[in-house]
């Protein structure tokens, strides 16, 4: 049983070296990152009921989720989530004129992922994304989405939104690393983020009931040994 677990000792070992060895900022790409700078607000927007009855036209309002004011390329856009009775679905639309913006081209989003970078750079390539599984590294993100690649210095996909017109996360090698250790420490080997699978309760259990029968087992063999030098 101890050889049986002690191969998930040592999984959880080495993600534990990993995560203690590297630095958190670099894995999230904050080192590249730009901070998005703060919104200044400055002319006259129309009312966001005018937007909402905008976006009704669109499509169907089954229940508003948010309503916020964000940057595009320089523009003041309302940023509309909502429910459609199908997906949660975000529309966007000119703080200025009330007109709604059509999802983001694959020119924008290179525009959009460049914004947000520290050191300009030309990606490598694009590619749209529509779909994703448990284990893609844009996994529970809006949808759909471009991964902008960048190579060289910068080393990075970064993933627009289409619909929301933003950065959604940066994902590099060092984070694909951290991810897959994290699958093992946490043994979600379909969503790699729950940690109250059984899987993890078992092991943890069985490791407990190894660890203490080692001591017992040790305490046991010290005692037998103390009697065998009495006699």
């Amino acid at each position: 049983m101890g050889v049986i677990f002690g191969i998930q000792f040592l999984f959880w070992t080495l993600g534990g070296l990993y995560f203690s060895w590297t630095n958190i900022k670099e894995i999230r790409g904050e080192d590249i990152r730009k901070e998005e700078p703060a919104l200044i607000l400055t002319g006259n927007y129309v009312s966001p009921d005018r937007v909402l009855n905008e976006v009704k036209k669109k499509d169907t309002l089954h229940q508003l989720k948010s309503v916020q004011l964000i940057d595009l390329l320089g523009q003041t856009h309302y940023q509309v989530s909502f429910n459609n009775g199908r997906r949660i679905k975000t529309i966007l639309a000119n703080a200025i004129t009330g007109e709604i913006k059509e999802p983001l081209t694959e020119s924008e989003a290179i525009a959009v992922a460049k914004s947000r970078l520290k050191y300009p750079v030309e990606p490598a390539s694009v590619k749209y994304i529509t779909e994703t599984n448990g284990h893609h590294e844009y996994r529970e993100k809006p949808l759909p989405a471009y991964a902008v690649i960048f190579k060289g210095s910068v080393n990075s996909t970064v993933y627009v939104s289409a619909e929301m017109g933003n950065v959604q996360s940066f994902r590099n090698n060092r984070w694909r690393v951290f991810d897959f250790l994290w699958m093992l420490h946490t043994m979600d080997y379909k969503e790699r983020d729950n940690i109250n699978n059984w899987s993890l309760r078992i092991f943890s259990f069985f490791g407990l009931i190894a660890i203490l029968s080692g001591f017992i087992l040790y305490a046991i063999s010290i005692r037998i040994k103390f009697k065998k030098q009495i006699k």
